[in-house]
């Protein structure tokens, strides 16, 4: 699955079979859906579910929340609006690069 792939799911109202839990909270963070994506990620110890747990906190409105589990991640806020940080995760975690 590509991105633009993984945005045109977006249409469906369940999500897409094998993603990963950080990927699948993008996926209900995309459809609103704070609350689920949340649970997707809270008690997550990876690199990429903590990365994932701190936009969805940034998003939140949450930023010292953020900036915690962005340092548990190893990252800082460093994507200008929330759109682009979402398409960035999205990016990285398909592809299995360290850009999410």
């Amino acid at each position: 699955m590509n991105p633009e792939e993984f945005k045109t799911s977006l249409a469906q109202s369940e999500p897409p079979q094998g993603l990963t839990a950080p990927l699948m909270a993008l996926w209900w963070d995309a459809k609103q859906d704070w609350a689920r994506a949340h649970a997707l990620v809270d008690e997550m110890e990876t690199t990429d579910g903590m990365a994932v747990h701190a936009d969805l906190h940034r998003k939140g409105g949450q930023a010292s929340n953020a900036e915690y589990w962005y340092e548990r991640a190893g990252r800082g806020f460093y994507r200008t609006t929330l759109d682009e940080e979402w398409q960035a995760l999205v990016g990285g975690l398909l592809s299995g690069t360290e850009e999410a």
